[in-house]
């Protein structure tokens, strides 16, 4: 329990220095965010490696509202197979910006909401909510997101060509390996 404690603080203080870097590019967010149709699970699609996905699969996300106003967040994925070890970790996020709701605080860990919090900016969102694609403020985190465990391809390549086109590097981008839908 300790190692995990102290695991959740580095990660925690990681970012830190995210939280109020200055960066020369910050994405545009999206104009608005009904952040009650957000809310439910998604299945990561692709991401920039990210330490603590390190070695997982079947990566997802669920949201839910909390009944202070914050969303819980619970990310999910399993150790190297889809039979592997569930590795789960629970986190709270708020809204950053109450005018579009597409710039959260995310943080995972014992601490107080504003404590070792990161960026979780809303840069592309599908019309029905199908997709999202969600980086930070310095662009050094991405993550496309999708409502089904596979992506129609030809959704997939115009994600990526319109992140080329914002200046992201997509040759970092990872695919993540999700079980078909049953």
């Amino acid at each position: 329990m300790k190692r995990v404690l102290l695991a959740t603080a580095l990660i925690g203080a990681a970012f830190v220095p995210l939280q109020g870097c200055v960066c020369a590019n910050p994405p545009e967010t999206v104009a608005a965010v009904d952040i009650n149709r957000y809310m439910g699970l998604w299945y990561e699609i692709a991401k920039y490696p990210f330490f603590f996905e390190r070695g997982l699969v079947g990566v997802t996300a669920e949201y839910s509202l909390n009944e202070n106003g914050t969303v819980k967040v619970v990310n999910r994925g399993f150790k190297e197979t889809f039979d592997g070890e569930l590795s789960e970790i629970e986190g709270k996020a708020t809204v950053a910006d109450k005018e579009t709701n597409a710039k959260l605080t995310v943080q995972f860990g014992p601490f107080p909401v504003g404590i070792f919090g990161s960026n979780y900016w809303i840069i592309m969102l599908g019309d029905d909510y199908e997709y999202a694609v969600v980086s930070s403020k310095c662009r050094d985190t991405l993550w496309i997101l999708s409502r089904t465990p596979q992506m129609d391809e030809a959704v997939y390549n115009g994600i990526v060509a319109e992140l080329d086109a914002r200046g992201f590097d997509t040759s970092k981008l990872e695919p993540m390996p999700q079980q078909p839908a049953a």
